[in-house]
């Protein structure tokens, strides 16, 4: 993917560029926690992706610099919440935000993300590109309140799992590809062509997410392998092997996900069911079949460079490692 990126790298040169030049704060500590964070790197794959979309779609303006900064800008405020809610020791590495400061001087530097995001949008001044982006946002937040209400509830569906995962991950995922074709003033079929790709490559890139949180390697992962696991999360390869064990097996993965301790031998314990019932196999085959979906309404896309770059960013989603 990154050889195919080539086509963007002046963009996205400028983009961390203004990464930085966006996150001023009055309250310089706020600054310097939410630069920390940003600026340990990231696979920029939203801001990406909007860039890619806005090129696709003909703009040349320079809107999609500012915008591709505040989609990153949201998804890092999204991932600083969530560490505060799952009580997270890690993040990129090193120790997550709110083991640096506390819970709440980080609530407090997410929600300046947000409102910086905001602000950035509101001055730019496309309604359709603020209420994309509110939209996303309210939908991010409600995906964490759904994933808060099914901590360690062994009685999540693969349909309810799919519904958080859309809010949790997929929409803003959809949103950058849609404000890329929003910049660009294009056909509406088009538009929608773009954000539904974006949103299957969202539910796609969380369940592979999910099972490499399984089966990643702890350096490439940059956390603990087990760490969804731990805070109580049911992702689908777990979800698929509870529809297949028998009522003693389901009894033994209560016993670790509903401990009040986690047990030292608890993941490999919840592992060997889900390596006995295909559970990763299983979730890997459903998220080829979300981008196979996503590659297929690319089609209806005059062919182009940029759209052979987003059948690879595609791709990179099943066969990444981190």
């Amino acid at each position: 993917m990154e050889k195919g990126l080539e086509l963007i790298k002046e963009d996205l040169q400028k983009v961390e560029e203004e990464l930085n030049s966006l996150l001023t704060s009055q309250v310089p500590r706020i600054t310097e926690e939410a630069a920390d964070l940003i600026m340990r790197g990231g696979k920029r794959f939203r801001p990406a992706l909007l860039l890619l979309s806005a090129k696709l779609c003909g703009y040349n303006g320079v809107d999609h610099i500012p915008l591709a900064v505040v989609i990153e800008f949201i998804h890092t405020a999204s991932l600083i919440h969530d560490d505060v809610i799952d009580n997270a020791e890690v993040r990129r590495g090193r120790p997550s935000t709110n083991r640096q400061v506390g819970d709440k001087y980080s609530v407090l530097v997410g929600d300046f993300l947000f409102c910086r995001s905001l602000a950035i949008g509101i001055d730019i001044g496309n309604l359709e590109i603020l209420k994309t982006l509110t939209m996303a946002t309210t939908a991010l937040t409600e995906g964490e309140a759904m994933e808060m209400e099914k901590t360690a509830d062994l009685s999540l569906t693969e349909e309810e799992n799919l519904e958080l995962i859309i809010n949790k991950t997929a929409v803003l995922i959809s949103a950058a590809a849609r404000i890329g074709a929003i910049l660009g003033k294009t056909p509406l079929e088009v538009e929608e062509a773009l954000a539904h790709y974006g949103l299957q490559v969202g539910i796609a890139f969380q369940l592979v997410d999910d099972c490499l949180d399984y089966i990643g390697e702890r350096e490439a992962l940059r956390k603990d392998t087990g760490s969804d696991l731990k805070e109580g999360k049911i992702t689908l390869p777990l979800i698929h092997a509870l529809e297949q064990c028998t009522s003693e097996e389901k009894r033994e993965i209560q016993e670790v996900v509903q401990s009040d301790e986690f047990p030292p031998d608890g993941l490999e314990r919840v592992v060997s069911f889900i390596d006995k019932y295909n559970g990763i196999g299983y979730t890997f085959s459903k998220a080829q079949q979300y981008l196979n979906e996503g590659k297929d309404r690319l089609l209806t896309l005059d062919p182009s460079p940029e759209r052979e770059i987003l059948f690879e960013m595609a791709d990179y989603v099943v066969m990444r490692k981190v």
